[in-house]
């Protein structure tokens, strides 16, 4: 009698597996939890709510925002690897996190390449060469000339050991042969308020850290590392215009999953952000933080991904930045 019944509810447990919805049919069924590995206020914040509030209107499903700072985004970037591959944990990572971090730290817990799934890039920006208000400088020409004339006493500022925006002065440095002091910061809105107090004098900044200090006359932008001017700081000059041929750094913020989250949730995010930050409020919100809205197809970006690795992992180890 037990066979019978056994083979009655094997066929059941077949019919409804067979017949139930794929995973990504109902996904979101709940909250969304997009971590931020930075402090509040910095640049990655800025754009990880601006991107949050829009998508839970795409997805009718609430994403909030995490701050898990420290270690230059490791700390929040490694939590959501450990956290469950069901699309409901995500990060915004940024070229820190995925392209410089792995070479950077000796003790890195994950493989950005192997442990998370690149689901959609956000947003790009140039960097922005500020420098407070009190420092006798007007372009980039002048502070090359005073950093050579005064080795090592300009304080260049940074949002952390090894971090991007350390990683480009330091890619600055040596392709115009400067000597300045690096003071690295826990994060970049400390930095950015040193500088506009004088207590530090420069700093290679993202530019959605750094517009609301730049609008406000707290610090002076020079130069932006575009090829071409951004339509947010039409009068700043590239470095390139400025005497300082190749030097073209670019930012860039995109939403990763843990490696095992379903392909056709990896896929319905995708499409969720690609909405997103396509939406004319979104786009015009990004602009005038200085970052453009990204373009990129899936596949697209994570090709980019992998050519960020190998770009950013040369740079450190020319430059010697290592974090312990």
């Amino acid at each position: 009698m037990a066979k019978p019944f056994l083979l009655v509810l094997t066929a059941v447990s077949l019919a409804f597996a067979l017949n139930a919805p794929a995973a990504g049919e109902t996904f979101p069924e709940k909250p969304i939890r997009l971590v931020v590995p930075f402090p509040a206020g910095g640049g990655s914040d800025n754009v990880g709510r601006v991107l949050a509030q829009k998508l839970s209107e795409v997805l009718g499903q609430q994403v909030f925002v995490d701050n898990r700072a420290g270690a230059g985004g490791s700390i929040g970037t490694e939590s959501v690897v450990r956290s469950p591959a069901d699309g409901y944990t995500l990060v915004l990572a940024s070229t820190s996190e995925i392209a410089v971090n792995p070479f950077v730290y000796s003790k890195l817990d994950y493989d950005t390449l192997k442990d998370l799934a690149p689901v959609a890039m956000v947003a790009s920006t140039p960097m922005v060469v500020i420098v407070s208000p009190s420092l006798p400088v007007k372009n980039i020409g002048e502070l090359i000339a005073l950093a050579k004339a005064k080795p090592g006493e300009i304080n260049v500022a940074s949002a952390g050991n090894g971090s991007f925006t350390h990683l480009a002065a330091e890619l600055f440095r040596s392709m115009t042969g400067v000597t300045w002091t690096h003071v690295p910061y826990k994060g970049a809105p400390p930095a950015i308020s040193d500088i506009s107090a004088g207590r530090v004098q420069v700093m290679f900044s993202t530019m959605p850290a750094a517009m609301g200090s730049i609008k406000g006359g707290l610090v002076k932008p020079i130069a932006v590392s575009s090829p071409a001017r951004v339509g947010t700081l039409p009068d700043v000059p590239t470095v390139i215009e400025s005497g300082v041929g190749g030097y073209t750094p670019t930012y860039w913020y995109g939403v990763f999953a843990p490696s095992a989250t379903p392909r056709d949730i990896v896929d319905k995010l995708a499409a969720a952000v690609a909405k997103s930050v396509q939406s004319p409020d979104v786009a015009s919100n990004l602009a005038g933080q200085g970052a453009s809205p990204a373009t990129m197809t899936s596949g697209q970006f994570a090709d980019h991904v992998k050519a960020e690795v190998a770009t950013w992992g040369k740079v450190v180890k020319d430059s010697g930045a290592k974090v312990d």
